[in-house]
C-alpha cells in the first residue's frame, strides 16, 4: 500500500468521503460509501465500480487479498488510523475497509426480459430494504426496483443489509410506482401486491397456478402496507395465510414467502 497513513480527521479526502454518508451529497456525486470485506469484496466484482478504498494497517494484514486486487485493479487505496476509519464509518466497531463506489443503478428501460421483479413501494426501514434485496438476489429475482417513495438504497444500513447483494443484480431507484406498473406489466408480468388485506392467500395463488406466470411483487410500508392508490394498480392483492397466533409478518419475512413461492413456481 503506496503513501503515508492518514490520521486527520479534518484531511479534505477524509471529509469528502465522509460527506457521501447524507443522501444530497451522494446524489450530487453518484458515489457512496460501501463498508466492510463483503460490501468491498462485492463491489471489486463489478468494474469500474469501486473508486477508492481507505484502509487500516490490520484491516490490511487481515484483507490482503482484497487490498491487493484493488491495487492490481488500479484502484487508490488510502491506509488511515484506526481513529480516521472510525470517524468514515456508520458502525459502532469498524471492521477497517470502506470503498468509494459510483452508483451502479439502471433505468428500468434497460432491464433485460425478467420473470421475476420486487417492487418497494413506500418502504423506508434501510435495514428492511436491504435484507429484501438480499432475499430478491437469493430468489433469482431478475431485478429490484426502489420506487420514488421508498428509502435510499445507497444509505449506509441498507447497503449493509444488502451483504453484497446490491451488486448482483439490476437495481433501479426513483421511478413512480404508476410507470413502473404499466412497463412491467406491458412487458407481459402478472402485477400482484402483498399486503395482510388482501382477499387471496399466497396458497390461493399457488393453487390457482398463478405463480407460474412472470411476476413482479410489489412490497410496502412496514407499518401501514400499501396505499389504496398502489393496490389498485395491482392485477391481484394476495396475502400470507398466518396458520398460528402471530398478528403478523414482517416485510422482509413475508417478501421472502411470496418470492421464494414464484421461484419455486418457475420452476
Amino acid at each position: 500500500m503506496a503513501g503515508h497513513e492518514l490520521t486527520s480527521t479534518r484531511s479534505p479526502r477524509v471529509k469528502g468521503a465522509r460527506r457521501l454518508a447524507k443522501r444530497a451529497f451522494r446524489q450530487r456525486a453518484r458515489r457512496f460509501l460501501a463498508e466492510g470485506p463483503q460490501a468491498v469484496g462485492e463491489a471489486l466484482t463489478v468494474p469500474g465500480t469501486l473508486v477508492e478504498l481507505y484502509a487500516t494497517a490490520e484491516a490490511e494484514a487481515r484483507q490482503s487479498a482484497i487490498i491487493d486486487a484493488a491495487e492490481r485493479g488500479g484502484i487508490p487505496v488510502h491506509r488511515v488510523s484506526g481513529e480516521v476509519m472510525t470517524e468514515l464509518a456508520q458502525t459502532v466497531t469498524p471492521q477497517g475497509l470502506l470503498g468509494v463506489c459510483r452508483f451502479v443503478d439502471v433505468e428500468l428501460a434497460e432491464v433485460p426480459p425478467a420473470r421475476l421483479v420486487t417492487v418497494l413501494a413506500h418502504v423506508r426501514d434501510p435495514g428492511n430494504a436491504g435484507t429484501v434485496l438480499r432475499t430478491s438476489d437469493a430468489a433469482g429475482c431478475d431485478a429490484v426496483v426502489f420506487t420514488d417513495a421508498s428509502v435510499d438504497p445507497y444509505n449506509g444500513k441498507c447497503v449493509r443489509a444488502s451483504a453484497g447483494s446490491l451488486f448482483h443484480l439490476p437495481v433501479v431507484v426513483g421511478p413512480p410506482i404508476e410507470g413502473v406498473v404499466a412497463e412491467l406489466r406491458g412487458r407481459g408480468l402478472r402485477v400482484l401486491a402483498a399486503d395482510g388485506g388482501g382477499t387471496a392467500t399466497l396458497d390461493d395463488a399457488l393453487d390457482a397456478g398463478t405463480l407460474t406466470a412472470p411476476t413482479a411483487w410489489i412490497f410496502g410500508n412496514e407499518a401501514w402496507g400499501l396505499p389504496e392508490a398502489v393496490l389498485e394498480l395491482a392485477d391481484e392483492v394476495v396475502r400470507v395465510p398466518i396458520h398460528g397466533r402471530a398478528e403478523s409478518l414482517n416485510l422482509a419475512t413475508a417478501a421472502a414467502v411470496c418470492l421464494y413461492a414464484s421461484a419455486r413456481s418457475h420452476r
